[in-house]
Formats: structure tokens, C-alpha cells, sequence
């Protein structure tokens, strides 16, 4: 056993475990982060998102040893920031959500693109949430809540 050291969604904490385990398996069963989901277990689907040091990762990917000493951010703590309020207004107003499942993995592939691209155009929009996969609503209208969201939370981002 080894201790793996990492802050997640704020706080300070240690995994007692593997280095080899995943990070998904970490997040949902030791620290209940069940906004991170398994949808495919080979980074293809974007249900498992998580911004490591403000960068997103698919956490099915991800060993826990590669996590020694940096941030993580789920959904959990996501949820709490005025960059959600503004992107949940956003996804709510165009019926961007339907089942919800690849939601979580949306929303912080949205915040990623955003925190480096204010303003970006359809196109990079696309290719920013191009990792994630949903079955329901096709797309459009998620981009065009990303779309909205950059542009009613000018100033957030």
C-alpha cells in the first residue's frame, strides 16, 4: 500500500492504495464523487471528466500515481462556482440535458474550454466538447447552451 496525496474538489486528501489503480474508481468509491460515471472504461465517452490542475482528463485513463500532489475537480465542487450557475442557466433555458448522464462530463469539458477561450466560436466549441459522447440530445443544443453561457457569464471566464 502507498499513500497518494492530492487535493480534490478543495481539500487535502491521502489514498491508501495502489498507484496503478484509476482514478474513476478512486473518485466514485473511496471519495463518492458520483458525478464522475463509467461509460466505455477507454477515454472515449467523456462520462468520467475531471479537470486535473485546470486540465480535463478522463479519469478512466488516469493511475492514481499520476495524481501525487495535484488538484482535481469533480462536479462536486464545480457545481458550487458562479461559472456553473452561469452554464447551468444556460443548458436548462435550451433543453441541453435529457437523460443527464453525459452531463457532468459536458459541463466540465465546457468550463475547460472556456477558462482558456472566452469567447470561442461553434467550431472550437465542437472540437472542446468533441471527447464527449451523448446519446440523447445531438449535440446542437449543447453547443448552443456553451455558446450562450460564454456570452451571458461574460466577465466569468
Amino acid at each position: 500500500m502507498t499513500e497518494i496525496s492530492f487535493t480534490l474538489n478543495g481539500k487535502e486528501v491521502t489514498y491508501e492504495g495502489s498507484y496503478g489503480d484509476r482514478l474513476l474508481d478512486v473518485l466514485r468509491n473511496e471519495y463518492r464523487c458520483t458525478s464522475v460515471k463509467c461509460g466505455c472504461k477507454e477515454g472515449e465517452c467523456g462520462a468520467c471528466s475531471v479537470l486535473i490542475d485546470g486540465i480535463l482528463f478522463n479519469s478512466c485513463c488516469v493511475a492514481m500515481g499520476a495524481v501525487e500532489g495535484s488538484s482535481i475537480v469533480t462536479m462536486e465542487s464545480f457545481r458550487e462556482t458562479e461559472r456553473f450557475k452561469a452554464l447551468d442557466k444556460a443548458f436548462g433555458e435550451l433543453s441541453a440535458v435529457q437523460c443527464g448522464f453525459c452531463i457532468p462530463g459536458m459541463v466540465l469539458a465546457a468550463e475547460a474550454l472556456l477558462s482558456k477561450n472566452a469567447h470561442p466560436t461553434e467550431e472550437e466549441i465542437r472540437e472542446g466538447l468533441s471527447g464527449n459522447l451523448c446519446r440523447c440530445t445531438g449535440y446542437n443544443a449543447i453547443v448552443n447552451a456553451v455558446n450562450n453561457a460564454a456570452k451571458e457569464g461574460n466577465g466569468l471566464w
